[in-house]
């Protein structure tokens, strides 16, 4: 017989490994004309990540280590470690050769602006 809190915890776990699948979370938007990507990527080395633009296709890649310390034995170990990715499809209104990546308290941001060509633009109607 599975208890109430056994069926909770399996299908927290099945529906978080499927939202997340090894990935990071994050939130997109655009403020004026650039567009921005927040992403999650809480006690990784800023070293370790890796910002790639192939084909408009954005890719994010960094690793999450656990200190090694001698003589440490754990006892509880739930903070994910290890590679952390994700991908992201680019419209072509975005000028990727002008990305900029920076992270500060655990939060990878990415401004991409827009090109000019997809800014909006306004008309004047003549009139007959």
């Amino acid at each position: 017989m599975v208890l109430r809190t056994d069926f909770d915890r399996l299908t927290t776990r099945v529906f978080d490994s499927a939202t997340r699948s090894g990935g990071a979370r994050l939130d997109a938007y655009r403020e004026g004309d650039s567009f921005f990507i927040d992403i999650d990527l809480p006690g990784v080395d800023p070293a370790s990540i890796d910002v790639t633009v192939d084909r408009k296709v954005l890719s994010i890649r960094a690793e999450r280590k656990r200190a090694q310390r001698e003589g440490v034995t754990y006892l509880v170990a739930e903070r994910p470690m290890g590679p952390v990715s994700r991908q992201v499809f680019l419209s072509d209104s975005l000028d990727t050769d002008r990305l900029d990546a920076r992270y500060d308290n655990g939060v990878l941001t990415l401004s991409i602006p827009v090109t000019e060509q997809a800014k909006p633009r306004k008309f004047e109607v003549a009139a007959a």
